[in-house]
């Protein structure tokens, strides 16, 4: 299930990434507009400065502002500075693999197989999206 953290993000992105102009935007607007606890919504754009998705100018006319095209920013970059490993499952992982504690072996596992088609499946769509199909729809 999709953590509210990562639901607000794209929010808050497709918020940015539809005004025409690069300007910042103050929080509050966003929260207000989005429907977003304000201090949570802070937590979130923090992260995604940190991560390069926006900047941000303090003071009077401050705000957050996308720093990249929405072209250029693809929905598996987000999902996993937002919500982590886009695998289900540890053992199938691409960037975040770690063996599972409880399998002896990955190649008798019964789950394995299965959390490799969701991974594939999952990253597909997400590595044919981005923040601009998000807007466009």
């Amino acid at each position: 299930m999709l953590s509210k953290k990562t639901k607000y993000g794209l929010k808050a992105l497709t918020f940015l990434a539809k005004r025409e102009s690069r300007e910042p935007i103050q929080i509050a607007e966003i929260a207000e507009s989005e429907n977003i606890s304000q201090k949570f919504l802070e937590s979130i754009l923090l992260t995604l400065r940190r991560n390069g998705f926006l900047g941000s100018k303090k003071g009077k006319g401050g705000g957050y502002y996308l720093i990249k095209d929405p072209e250029d920013i693809p929905m598996t970059a987000i999902m996993r500075v937002l919500e982590g490993p886009i695998a289900m499952v540890p053992c199938v992982s691409l960037n975040f693999y770690e063996k599972c504690d409880d399998c002896p072996d990955e190649n008798t596992c019964s789950i394995f197989g299965l959390m490799v088609k969701v991974r594939d499946a999952n990253l597909e769509v997400y590595r044919n999206t981005s923040l601009a199909d998000l807007i466009a729809k």
